[in-house]
């Protein structure tokens, strides 16, 4: 889209942009390409720089409670440009999304909460232009799917999906913010549980599934959280039974709790089945006959310590605005919010670019 505030920061008669993806839908780990055209004003203009990166909302928590515009990723298109008068240009630009992404997206359904762009900025003369968002779609890999679609199967029902600031202790994440898809318990687990979130910690060799469940009180006793944490191999998408070992990580972490606070320690199985078989390079993936042999699982029950950083947002109570079934129609659909179109959906940006962060 063409730069709307591009007169403020250039002067009359200064260049035009406007980027172009490729295709707007992507998933971690792929490349996401496009290419920025630049239109020359009414005078020669001396390009800094000109960079693309992706932008997203995070909560934040403790003393700046809210949220913020973060950019968590850029990469440099040009420069060193002048750009001629009336001169046309068409610069390329390939962006590796990282593997840690959010997912923003399921089954062409948004997952309410969610908001993901590619903004471009170019700096002319020392004066930086920070342009419109064009959305961006992140779809979940093959494994972040087939987990996604066992909750459903089970269940569960979704209630809505942000990013919280910090790092989950013990996992190798490198973006300063983690996803949390939230979703109200299922009835065979309702009697112990109220909610889950689920978080995906996702590399090249697989993904870590971290499971929050919020426990329900008893008469005598408040409420308590427990936490289980578990692997998934890329290469396994296809080959296990998801709806059976997202419920057995269910039960093991909730019978951890238990037993746990019962006084008798927990020390959950490990199963394990071979090094996983996923080529490391992002290029391995998305490509027919994806999900090549191999077996490489294993189930961590963790009942300890979940972040690092202060975790202590207030629950919200009751079925919200994005609290739909996610029933399972033909393993194909999970009911998730949507109906959402690009222009709602970059509405939760706002004009508030003077104020965001950098990752």
């Amino acid at each position: 889209m063409v730069f709307k505030k591009m007169l403020g920061a250039f002067g009359v008669g200064g260049p035009s942009v406007d980027t172009v993806l490729s295709s707007p839908s992507t998933r971690p780990g792929l490349v996401l390409g496009g290419q920025v055209n630049l239109t020359g004003g009414s005078h020669d203009a001396e390009i800094d720089h000109i960079t693309v990166g992706l932008v997203t909302r995070v909560e934040l928590d403790g003393a700046e409670e809210g949220d913020a515009l973060v950019e968590f990723h850029r990469v440099g298109v040009a420069s060193g440009l002048v750009l001629r008068e009336g001169q046309q240009l068409s610069l390329p630009f390939q962006v590796m999304m990282p593997w840690e992404t959010p997912v923003t997206d399921l089954y062409g359904q948004h997952l309410h909460g969610m908001t993901m762009g590619l903004r471009t900025e170019v700096a002319v003369r020392g004066a930086v232009d920070k342009g419109d968002l064009d959305p961006v779609y992140v779809h979940p890999l093959p494994v972040q799917e087939r987990i996604l679609d066992a909750f459903g199967q089970l269940g569960f029902q979704f209630k809505a999906a942000d990013l919280e600031r910090g790092h989950i202790a013990g996992a190798h994440q490198t973006l300063p913010f983690y996803q949390e898809i939230e979703y109200y318990a299922a009835p065979q687990y309702a009697h112990g549980v109220n909610e889950v979130e689920l978080t995906f910690v996702t590399n090249e060799h697989g993904v870590d599934v971290v499971l929050e469940f919020d426990k329900r009180g008893g008469l005598f006793t408040g409420g308590h959280d427990s936490f289980g944490r578990y692997h998934a191999a890329h290469a396994d998408a296809d080959h296990l039974d998801w709806a059976a070992h997202v419920d057995t990580w269910i039960r093991q972490a909730l019978d951890g709790y238990q037993n746990l606070h019962a006084g008798h320690g927990y020390n959950p199985p490990v199963q394990g089945y071979g090094a996983p078989s996923y080529p490391a390079a992002p290029a391995g993936y998305g490509q027919p006959g994806y999900g090549a042999p191999g077996y490489g699982y294993a189930a961590h029950g963790h009942p300890g310590g979940h972040y690092q950083e202060e975790h202590h947002h207030e629950r919200r109570e009751g079925p919200g605005m994005g609290a739909i079934a996610a029933g399972v129609v033909g393993g194909a659909a999970l009911g998730f919010a949507g109906g959402m179109v690009a222009d709602e959906v970059f509405d939760a940006f706002g004009d508030d670019e003077g104020g965001d962060e950098e990752g």
